[in-house]
């Protein structure tokens, strides 16, 4: 399974709800910092969609509980 460019912002927005920046410095929550990565990194490449399973673990889980969390919505 891939996310696509479009889903993956919405995740990176979900999660900035959930964790907001912080501090005087507005830095990012280690959530979407995980996620902002992977979008950098896409938008960079000119990449529309990354397969799930070339994520590390811990960005998988935050897209997992995000589509989680979208379908009981």
């Amino acid at each position: 399974m891939d996310i696509s460019l479009t889903d993956l912002e919405e995740a990176i927005n979900y999660w900035r709800r959930q964790r907001p920046a912080t501090g005087e410095e507005c830095a990012l929550s280690p959530e979407v910092n995980a996620l902002a990565d992977i979008y950098a990194r896409m938008i960079f490449g000119g990449i529309g969609a990354v397969p799930l399973d070339a994520l590390e673990a811990g960005q998988r889980q935050l897209i997992t509980s995000w589509q989680l969390q979208r379908q009981q919505a």
